[in-house]
């Protein structure tokens, strides 16, 4: 049996807490804030409640995976919801698609919102979609990440690598299938999933459409944030023991490998192994030794660091009629809200919040998040930069957050969704809000983007370069959002080994 400390309990730590708890280890959490989940959070105004974070559930069966592995059904911890429309999308030209949540009846929805052959050309590439999802989802998804080791799993034939295409651009991809403009459009979203520009990103990152295709887009009712709570749960029924309200100063390296960790208030933590939850780039910079942790700060100095989010928690009198669960509203310009978010093209060297931005709207129909049947709460989100003041934008200048509030709004009217007159209560949450609170450097949501060819192998691997430290979460590999963290927990639980 190991005596494992595991530093963040955001959903990578407790389910890796979890799992390790289950495999006869004895396992401590320590969690700086005062609560669990890291950014599946949860806000409550004046009885309007919100998740903070993710609104989506996708891959069901990697959480099944999870709670069948440490002891019981996940069905009997959270109650899964498919939703049907998936998402309802508005284009700029006033076209509006429901996609559907039953994968059979996709084709003719986009025909008949799109014009006839739209389907066939979205399901081609869905097809090819799947074959990558097969090619890659074992040797990379569920494998820890070993260099060019990893690079030959994917490359055993010729034709997975035709497949997976690693020299194409996600956006080079739907330029090969796609001829409906909106089709392009629909499949660049998919690269922010990982908080990444479409142009840059890989080709592979077409089974992310497909997977959410497949498998089924969810909500746990009574909000996400009970997916965070019923692994904590599950932690401490294995006999993990969680405390909030402990930062960590650093990480003890004794012996050349992880001994424990320092607490802020002087304590020790004695342990075998420790997991890191926490942001890699925090990690290596503030809490590891720097000698030791030279390889991983150069790759993460040459990755680009994802994009980060900015969010309106608004409570609303009335009710939105047709309002689906999850709304998007695409500007006319997507390219233009990517260039202002990275930096890059006619905003070169100059981040800044896109003035014309895509908004995500999450709806849910739910009497645990409103106060009474005539209000709904909305969490309203848009892609930002960074918080990096000195360097680009400074979210914290005094009346900034404020004023793209307004402008969100505004837009969110300009595309049929006009609110205004109901506001009861409004949250602004901008990328500093999101770095204090979690402590994501410059509140990136992913850590680092998917943008250029190698970045998956910039990301920070699972193992470290001290021995006994291990990471886990949305920073390290395989990547980030809710199931790419919760099989990085798997991968790191295998490092371990059972007790």
């Amino acid at each position: 049996m190991a005596r494992v400390a595991v530093v963040g309990a955001g959903l990578g730590g407790l389910a890796a807490a979890a799992r390790l708890a289950a495999q006869g280890h004895a396992v401590t959490v320590l969690e700086r804030s005062g609560r669990v989940g890291g950014k599946l959070g949860l806000l409550t105004v004046d009885g309007h409640a919100f998740d903070t974070g993710p609104s989506l559930v996708t891959l069901p069966q990697v959480y099944r995976d999870l709670f069948a592995a440490t002891g019981g059904p996940l069905e009997e911890s959270v109650d899964l919801v498919r939703l049907d429309p998936a998402v309802a999308y508005r284009f700029a030209d006033g076209t509006r698609l429901a996609f559907p949540g039953e994968p059979s009846a996709v084709p003719a929805a986009l025909d008949a919102a799109l014009g006839a052959g739209a389907g066939a050309q979205w399901s081609a590439l869905m097809a090819r979609a799947e074959r990558m999802w097969r090619i890659s989802e074992g040797p990379f998804l569920r494998t820890p990440l070993a260099g060019p080791a990893t690079l030959a799993r994917l490359a055993r034939r010729p034709s997975d690598v035709a497949t997976i295409a690693p020299w194409r651009s996600l956006r080079g991809l739907g330029a090969a299938y796609l001829r409906h403009p909106h089709l392009l459009t629909l499949l660049d979203r998919y690269a922010t999933y990982s908080g990444s520009d479409p142009r840059r990103a890989p080709a592979v990152l077409a089974t992310v459409a497909y997977a959410e295709q497949a498998f089924g887009s969810w909500y746990v009712r009574g909000g996400l944030h009970r997916l965070a709570l019923a692994v904590a749960e599950r932690a401490a029924e294995r006999g993990a023991v969680l405390r909030t309200g402990c930062a960590v100063r650093r990480v003890v390296v004794a012996g050349g490998r992880a001994a424990g960790v320092e607490l802020a208030d002087g304590e020790v933590v004695a342990a075998d192994v420790v997991v890191s939850g926490v942001d890699a780039a925090g990690l290596y910079a503030d809490l590891v030794p720097t000698s030791t942790t030279a390889a991983p700060r150069r790759a993460l100095a040459r990755a680009t660091p994802s994009l980060s989010g900015f969010v309106l928690l608004l409570g609303l009198r009335g009710r939105t009629p047709g309002l689906a669960h999850h709304t998007v509203m695409f500007p006319a310009d997507y390219d233009d809200e990517f260039d202002a978010v990275f930096g890059t093209g006619r905003h070169a060297g100059r981040p800044r919040p896109p003035a014309d931005p895509t908004v995500y709207v999450s709806a849910p129909d739910d009497p645990a998040l409103r106060p009474d049947d005539d209000s709904e709460s909305l969490f309203v989100l848009v892609n930002a930069p960074r918080h990096e003041p000195g360097r680009g934008v400074d979210w914290d200048e005094p009346g900034l957050a404020e004023r793209y509030a307004d402008r969100v709004l505004e837009v969110m009217a300009e595309r049929g969704l006009d609110v205004r007159d109901r506001v009861r209560r409004r949250v602004v949450r901008t990328p500093a809000d999101l770095e204090r609170d979690t402590g994501s450097v410059g509140g990136s949501i992913y850590g680092t983007s998917s943008n250029g060819a190698r970045a998956a192998f910039l990301r920070p691997a699972n193992t470290s370069p001290v021995p006994g430290l291990l990471l886990v979460g949305g920073s390290a590999h395989p990547g980030g959002g809710l199931p790419l963290v919760t099989l990085s927990a798997e991968i790191v639980a295998g490092l371990v080994g059972p007790a």
